[in-house]
């Protein structure tokens, strides 16, 4: 009876393992890359000490430091223990991501995977493995987009490092991207990600300018180059939202998405007007010079616009409940989504 039972259970994880291959697989690269990294980290102490290590460096760290702390006193994020490593990436990226859409429709192309819920994106230490699974998607008919990750957060699970190309970041910046990736650690609804990673952009963002102020002060050139930048960035963001919102109007005059050089020709001509639109702005730190002689694979497709959704689209609705239920103060707002959008 024990012997059949160990067989139809053998059997049984023989047949998921084969259903779920291309997962395992997925999951072990991952986890070997995750691994690579943090046994190849060092504890941000012994970094400190390191009389080799640049003094102007170290400063940076320290930053970090005090941004987290601010975080946790001042925002109500939750105390953890990332960012008390150090990782040197030597110059190279760490992580590429994949966004996917179909060709007539801004929708992201969605990966499930367990415990965690649904992403609209694929992360990839491997380069390789990542342009390979890019081009098994445009041959499905989606459009794709390709990218390196700054940092990201394995939502408590692990110690995220600190990672060198941080320390390269102006101070807005840095703040921003610290308290974003705290945020995930501090609140994270299973398979909603657009929720997420518009909660966490707007933490990140209003965030990033207390801190600032706190630290080097409301009149600060600091402050200033920041909210700068945030004025464009916003405004870029608010141009690429609304230019979803033309494409949209645009693929639902088609009567089917089956591929069409016709449909293709008015696409393109919808994203470069956009893009074109969008020199209009401030100065731009990504701009799409002579674009009427970019070869097609090189335009952004649908793909490219699905960031701003994701990280985004709702930057309207959280900024109107904070400023009217809550009178700006954030460490009140962050408690009051805490329980209104429990953590998995």
């Amino acid at each position: 009876m024990l012997k059949k039972l160990f067989i139809g259970l053998l059997v049984i994880l023989l047949l998921a393992a084969f259903y779920y291959k291309d997962l395992i697989s997925y999951g072990w690269m991952q986890a070997s890359g995750q691994i690579g990294i943090l046994m190849n980290v060092e504890d941000v102490e012994d970094v400190m000490k390191n009389p080799a290590f640049p003094d102007s460096l170290k400063a940076r760290i320290r930053l970090i430091q005090e941004i987290k702390q601010f975080g946790v006193d001042s925002l109500g994020l939750e105390p953890s223990k990332n960012y008390t490593t150090f990782y040197n990436q030597h110059g190279k990226p760490l992580i590429w991501l994949i966004t996917a859409s179909p060709r007539y429709k801004i929708e992201p192309y969605k990966w499930r995977f367990p415990v965690v819920g649904t992403f609209p994106y694929k992360g990839f230490f491997d380069s390789t493995r990542a342009v390979t699974e890019e081009q098994q998607l445009i041959q499905k008919g989606l459009d794709t987009d390709i990218g390196e990750v700054s940092a990201w957060s394995t939502l408590g699970y692990l110690k995220d490092p600190i990672l060198s190309s941080m320390l390269k970041r102006k101070d807005g910046s840095l703040a921003n991207l610290i308290l974003h990736e705290l945020t995930h650690g501090t609140l994270f609804v299973k398979s909603d990600l657009e929720l997420n990673e518009n909660l966490a952009s707007f933490i990140g963002d209003q965030g990033a300018i207390r801190f600032l102020k706190y630290k080097f002060g409301e009149n600060s050139q600091e402050l200033k180059l920041y909210e700068y930048s945030k004025e464009y960035n916003d405004a870029y963001s608010g141009h690429m939202l609304r230019g979803i919102a033309k494409l949209d109007s645009l693929y639902k005059t088609f009567k089917d998405l089956s591929p069409d050089p016709k449909k293709d020709t008015l696409k393109k001509r919808i994203i470069m007007n956009i893009l074109s639109d969008a020199d209009t702005l401030l100065s731009s730190k990504r701009t799409f010079k002579n674009k009427n002689s970019l070869p097609d694979s090189k335009l952004p497709n649908n793909a490219y616009f699905i960031s701003y959704q994701t990280y985004k689209s709702k930057q309207d609705i959280f900024r109107k409940e904070f400023k009217s239920k809550f009178g700006g103060d954030l460490k009140k707002y962050l408690a009051y989504l805490k329980v209104k959008y429990p953590s998995m």
